[in-house]
């Protein structure tokens, strides 16, 4: 990152006001001015437009940080647990809003969080599609959801007899996807905001 890139400065009460091209300068301006209101721009013309204004109507028209909307109620969320990496792994479907779950398979012999991830959104879309819901699917999970929208699971996990069964169900959920079109919507489940998704395994 190049962090001599040119900034501006706006001063609108200081020792003297105006739009200067250093820091150096800058401080100059603030120093020992008790409330003194500037700000850095990275181009010329937002600081002449932030100059243009007073200080107060500057901050007023700054956009307000608004909350993350709410989670869409009308969904089923999905979610997989595994002790160990490979260990047991089970993956579950639930109501977003009730928390009732819908599927619960597992648990497997040596599989992977992602594995089951991946497993438990395909299950969800084949569901909604039998259904024919126009209900949406949240995962908590980046890398399953990208393996869904390429219609690969793309695991490390070496095929052994232990693990047979789950590598049948990747076979089958990937026919799947190459023999499905879909129109459910596969969102990612904003844990920052909404916290733990209603169907995880509660086991952090």
């Amino acid at each position: 990152m190049n962090s001599n890139k040119q900034k501006y400065y706006v001063v609108w009460e200081g020792n003297n006001s105006g739009i200067f091209n250093t820091w150096d300068e800058c401080k100059l301006q603030t120093k020992n001015y008790k409330g003194a209101k500037y700000k850095s721009f990275t181009t010329l013309k937002e600081a002449e437009a932030a100059y243009s204004i007073s200080y107060y109507e500057y901050k007023n028209s700054e956009p307000k940080k608004i909350d993350v909307d709410p989670p869409n109620y009308n969904s089923i969320s999905v979610d997989a647990a595994s002790s160990g990496n490979p260990g047991k792994m089970e993956y579950q479907g639930v109501d977003t809003q009730s928390k009732k779950i819908i599927f619960k398979q597992g648990p497997y012999k040596e599989a992977t969080n992602n594995i089951g991830e991946f497993l438990a959104l395909v299950h969800g879309l084949a569901l909604l599609k039998k259904l024919k819901s126009n209900q949406i699917v949240y995962s908590d999970s980046i890398t399953a959801i990208s393996w869904v929208k390429k219609k690969k699971c793309q695991t490390k996990l070496i095929p052994n007899k232990n693990n047979k069964e789950v590598f049948q169900l990747i076979d089958r959920a990937i026919q799947w996807l190459n023999n499905n079109s879909y129109k459910t919507q596969i969102l990612k489940w904003e844990t920052k905001n909404w916290g733990e998704i209603p169907a995880d395994f509660g086991r952090k």
